[in-house]
Order: structure tokens, then C-alpha cells, then sequence
């Protein structure tokens, strides 16, 4: 008999609710630095577990994810050419460095299960897919989470620029910029104490105001394409599913 109700008891508990998306395809922009983690340079595979586990808990809800990460804590094209380098040149190696870094992405995902592409934007067919729009979003559809890696392949574009324009290729409803403080301020909160944390702001006021949260060509585009942005702390555990779910996190940047 008490095993007979035990059994009842497991048939009418309810199902667990998953949280419902707010978004349902996103693009995540991480800058290369995020990965080095306290370290100084490289990468820290500490940090790529935990970016892997917050895209983790999207994936989980049924999110379509794609992801653009720069290559600061390797290279940058702009510091290399201040050095000496060809500017051309500079941007290439930076681009290249951002494929070392969706590898090391590709690797922490796939390690708790997450299926994943990297797609570069340079030929490499022995490390990486090439970037065709349609197939991203094919992999999109098959719930895969996307890297896209080499910037636009183009020098003189940053991987601001890259991401808001895979957002606009792939159809994003979002873009999620990880950054390592709250969101934007009125003025750098490392140097400035009392810097305001700004809730919402306007693409024309980001452009005004020469706040620093993607380059002017990357605002202008997803000003121009009506695309929102949220600018969010990447440190804090679950503030990427939270912004996800539409809980106010960060920095909405809209029209």
C-alpha cells in the first residue's frame, strides 16, 4: 500500500515550468579580453567553462544562439599597426586570433554537450566551416549554437562591426554585449567613482554622447536596422539567461 501511494504521489506532481525566452534568437558579442580572466593574456579555460555554462542554460530553454568573440587578449589589429605594422596586415592577424578563440569556445561547449560550429569568414576548411548565411541559419534551426570567427574577413572593420552584421544575416532578435562591468556608464566607472549606470538609452544618444560600447559603424547599423542591443556584465553568473527571459539587466540600447 505505501508503495501504491508514493506512486500516486509521482503521477500527479506537475511538470517543471521552463522560464519563456523573451528572445528566441540571439547574438552574443564577447570581446577577447573576457577570456584571459585575471591572467593578463591568452586564455583561461575557467573563464570559457563559465561563458560555456551561461550559454548552457540558453540553449536549455530552447534559444537559438550565435556568438561573435574578438581576439584582444591575443592580438589586436588596431595596436599592432600603431606598432609599426601595416593596418591591413595588423586587422589580419587579429582576425586570426579570433579563431583561436572559437576553438577554445567550441571546445568548452562541446565538453557539457552543446553542439556547436565554427564558422570563419577566412577560408580554413581544416579547423573551421566557411561563413554561408544560409547554413549558419540552417545550423540555427538544428538548435546548434553558432562562432563566428574572423570578423567580416575584411580589414578595417572591428568585431563590432562583424556582430551586428551577422545579427542582421542570421535575422538576431538581440544583440547581448558581454562586457565586464554593469552596462553603460556616463563616464569609465575604472577611473570615475561616480559614474551613472545608464538603465536605457537611444542609438543617437550612444552616437552623441561618443559613449564607448561598440564602434559608430556597429550603432549606426543596428540603428538603421532597428536592431536593440543589451550591454551586460558577462561576470555575473546568469545575466545572460536573465536578459534572455526580459528581466532588467544591464543597458538597453534601443530606438
Amino acid at each position: 500500500m505505501a508503495g501504491d501511494e508514493v506512486q500516486q504521489q509521482v503521477l500527479v506532481e506537475e511538470p517543471v515550468q521552463l522560464e519563456k525566452p523573451h528572445y528566441r534568437r540571439v547574438l552574443v558579442k564577447l570581446s577577447g579580453e573576457a577570456l584571459m580572466g585575471s591572467q593578463g593574456f591568452g586564455i583561461d579555460p575557467s573563464v570559457t567553462q563559465g561563458i560555456a555554462w551561461q550559454v548552457q542554460e540558453l540553449h536549455q530553454l530552447g534559444v537559438e544562439i550565435a556568438i561573435v568573440v574578438g581576439g584582444g587578449n591575443i592580438i589586436r589589429g588596431v595596436a599592432v599597426s600603431e606598432a609599426g605594422f601595416d593596418r591591413a596586415t595588423g586587422d589580419y592577424m587579429g582576425m586570426l586570433a579570433t579563431v583561436i578563440n572559437a576553438l577554445a569556445l567550441q571546445n568548452a561547449l562541446e565538453k557539457i554537450g552543446v553542439f556547436t560550429r565554427v564558422l570563419s569568414a577566412i577560408h580554413m576548411a581544416e579547423v573551421a566551416e566557411p561563413f554561408i548565411r544560409r547554413r549558419a541559419i540552417r545550423h540555427l534551426e538544428k538548435k546548434r549554437v553558432v562562432i563566428f570567427a574572423a570578423g567580416t574577413g575584411n580589414p578595417y572593420f572591428s568585431t563590432d562591426t562583424a556582430a551586428a552584421l551577422r545579427a542582421m544575416e542570421i535575422r538576431a532578435e538581440v544583440i547581448l554585449k558581454a562586457t565586464r562591468v554593469e552596462g553603460v556608464y556616463d563616464s569609465d566607472p575604472n577611473i570615475n567613482r561616480e559614474a551613472k549606470l545608464l538603465r536605457r538609452l537611444t542609438y543617437l544618444e550612444v552616437l552623441e554622447k561618443g559613449l564607448k560600447v561598440m564602434d559608430t559603424t556597429a550603432i549606426s547599423l543596428c540603428m538603421d536596422n532597428d536592431l536593440p542591443i543589451i550591454v551586460l556584465n558577462l561576470l555575473q553568473k546568469g545575466n545572460i539567461k536573465r536578459a534572455v527571459v526580459g528581466e532588467k539587466v544591464g543597458s538597453l540600447i534601443s530606438r
